[in-house]
Formats: structure tokens, C-alpha cells, sequence
């Protein structure tokens, strides 16, 4: 189990991605005070658990509701995985402040999504707390990694004028690319345990 929790860590800290939604942080909130700062990064992080609880609670039952085996979903989901760490390493670009509406709430977006509740983190939380595979305690440890994962992501908002100083526009941008590289690593072994999974169950 220490093992798994592990690896969900890692997997739920690339795909939520604290660092990359610091840097999208700094970028949008750079006109406002340090108070409205803080009530920001606060709201996104709720908004943001709310919905990945959400697909932590009911994320497979619209999948079986759907008629969508779990080892397609794997496949489908490494694949989308595996794009996003080469987004990672590539960089996707920033998200430009001037191009919000008036009155617009970044808390929201795109912060809570698509940022923080990114695709590959709600593909993630639905995966790694899959009913057939885990049991209850190893999906509340699934959990609590998960929480875990938003509560780094906080305190990185909270402190993002100080880290920017300390680590600077390359620190941060190596270490995205560093995750990166090992989300893509992680999703490909998630497309090959779907595959052979979908080989097994495959009619002779």
C-alpha cells in the first residue's frame, strides 16, 4: 500500500501541477494586493477539491453507467497522460491576464479548472480509486494523497511572490519539464497495464 500511495503522489502532483499553477498564479494576480491574493489562491484550492472529490466519489459510476471498461479508460487515460507531460516538457505557454473579461473570477478559471482540476488530474483521481482494483482504505489513502497534493499547491500560492524571488522564472520552468518527463514515464506504464489487461479480457 506504501508503494502505491507513493506513486499516486507523484502522479496526482504532476497532473494537478503545483508549479505550473504558480506560475499561471503570479501571472494573473500580479495587479492585485497580497490580501485579495490570498482569498484567490484560497477559493481556487476549494473549488478545485470539491470537484476532484466529486469524481473521487462518483468518477467510475458514470463510467459503468456508460458501459466503458476501466482498462480502456487506463489506455485512453496514458495516452492523455502522456500528452500532457509532453506539454509539460515543452512548455505550453502562459495564460495571459489581459484576455480575462472584467469582473472575471480567476479563481475559477482558469485556476480551479482547468488549471488545479486539470483533465489528467480528474482522469487520475477516477483511475487510481478504481472500485474493482482498491478497497476502501486504500482509496481514502488515495484521497488524502490527493489533499495532500492541493494543500503543497496552497501553500505554493500563498508564498508565490517569495518563491518566484528564490527560485526565479528558469528554476520554475526546469522543474516543470522535470515532472513532466516523469508523468510521461508513469502514463506510459499506465497504457501498457491497460493494454495487457484489455489482451486478457479479449475473447479467444
Amino acid at each position: 500500500m506504501t508503494e502505491k500511495l507513493i506513486r499516486d503522489f507523484v502522479i496526482l502532483f504532476a497532473t494537478i501541477d503545483p508549479l505550473g499553477t504558480l506560475s499561471i498564479f503570479l501571472a494573473l494576480t500580479v495587479h492585485l494586493t497580497a490580501r485579495e491574493k490570498r482569498r484567490v489562491a484560497i477559493r481556487a484550492i476549494a473549488y478545485a477539491a470539491m470537484i476532484l472529490v466529486a469524481f473521487v466519489v462518483v468518477g467510475q459510476i458514470i463510467l459503468s453507467l456508460m458501459e466503458i471498461r476501466l482498462a480502456s479508460f487506463a489506455v485512453a487515460g496514458g495516452i492523455i497522460l502522456f500528452l500532457f507531460g509532453v506539454q509539460m516538457i515543452f512548455g505550453s505557454g502562459a495564460t495571459d491576464p489581459s484576455s480575462m473579461e472584467e469582473g472575471h473570477d480567476v479563481a475559477v478559471f482558469p485556476l480551479a479548472v482547468p488549471s488545479i482540476a486539470s483533465p489528467g488530474a480528474i482522469l487520475a483521481v477516477t483511475l487510481l480509486t478504481d472500485n474493482d482494483q482498491f478497497s476502501i482504505t486504500v482509496q481514502a489513502g488515495t484521497s488524502i494523497m490527493m489533499l495532500v497534493v492541493l494543500a503543497i499547491t496552497l501553500l505554493l500560492l500563498l508564498g508565490a511572490d517569495h518563491i518566484h524571488r528564490v527560485i526565479g522564472d528558469q528554476g520554475a520552468r526546469i522543474l516543470v519539464r522535470l515532472l513532466g518527463m516523469m508523468l510521461a514515464a508513469l502514463a506510459v506504464e499506465m497504457i501498457l497495464e491497460g493494454a495487457i489487461e484489455l489482451a486478457e479480457q479479449w475473447p479467444s
